[in-house]
């Protein structure tokens, strides 16, 4: 049990470090601040630039305080509080499983991080170490409900700093998700546009043009008054002659 702990502490630790500062500082092939603030914000999580550095923060924090099992239950509501306001803004419109780009992986990471807080993080942590591990079922539940909380209240923030516009294009954003389901996409109206058929199948041009196969009245008697008036030129000459 011991070496599951610190295995399970290791493993969601390090990652939600490297998650972290790849949002922070573009470490491990991340954007960094910048980009992922732009990622943000297109999320409808304004200001960009807040939310990405609390994430940030809060993943680098709670995976360190994870893998030193450093005051464990608020390091697991850090986890718990990004990956409810990931679920949240991207993947819950995708359904649980994770090759739709649901939240399967989220509610995985959650769950072990409830578990460690409920379980203590073990002797080999520093929580032992300084005498003050905590355990037990009120701990798990304070992680839940304090990430929670974090979560609701980067929710609130967001929506209390969107327009109506920028709420409609997150809607829209939202309900056109790119491939991979993560980032959303706003539909734009450039994409050509269909003739609109008519009750035989043809197009309205084609219509015109087979109710009309010379072109228009217009061009015809034009055509017609052309001709009539070289007709009328031509007698002209004849009679002179």
């Amino acid at each position: 049990m011991k070496i599951g702990r610190l295995l399970l502490r290791v493993a969601v630790g390090s990652f939600f470090i490297g998650h972290g500062t790849q949002k922070l500082f573009g470490w491990f092939g991340g954007g960094g601040l910048k980009s992922t603030a732009e990622a943000f914000d297109d999320m409808g999580l304004k200001p960009g630039t807040v939310h990405a550095a609390a994430g940030g923060a809060a993943e680098t924090l709670g995976g360190a305080g994870l893998l030193l099992g450093y005051r464990t239950p608020l390091a697991s509501a850090g986890i718990v509080s990004v990956m409810l306001t990931a679920i949240n803004r991207v993947h819950l419109k995708n359904g649980p499983w994770a090759s739709n780009g649901g939240y399967e992986y989220n509610a995985v990471l959650i769950a072990a991080a409830v578990s460690l807080a409920e379980s203590g993080p073990g002797v080999l942590s520093l929580d032992a170490l300084r005498g003050k591990e905590k355990e037990g079922a009120k701990w798990g539940l304070f992680s839940l409900l304090a990430g929670a909380a974090g979560a609701a209240g980067a929710h609130v923030f967001a929506e209390s700093r969107a327009t109506p516009v920028e709420a409609g294009a997150d809607a829209a954003a939202a309900a056109n998700p790119s491939v991979n389901g993560s980032d959303p996409v706003v539909a734009t109206s450039d994409a050509p546009t269909e003739e609109t058929p008519t009750s035989d199948g043809r197009s309205a041009v084609e219509e015109e043009s087979a109710a009309d196969p010379y072109g228009s009245s217009e061009e015809v008697a034009a055509a017609g008054a052309g001709s009539a008036a070289e007709d009328e030129t031509g007698d002209e000459t004849a009679d002179e002659s």
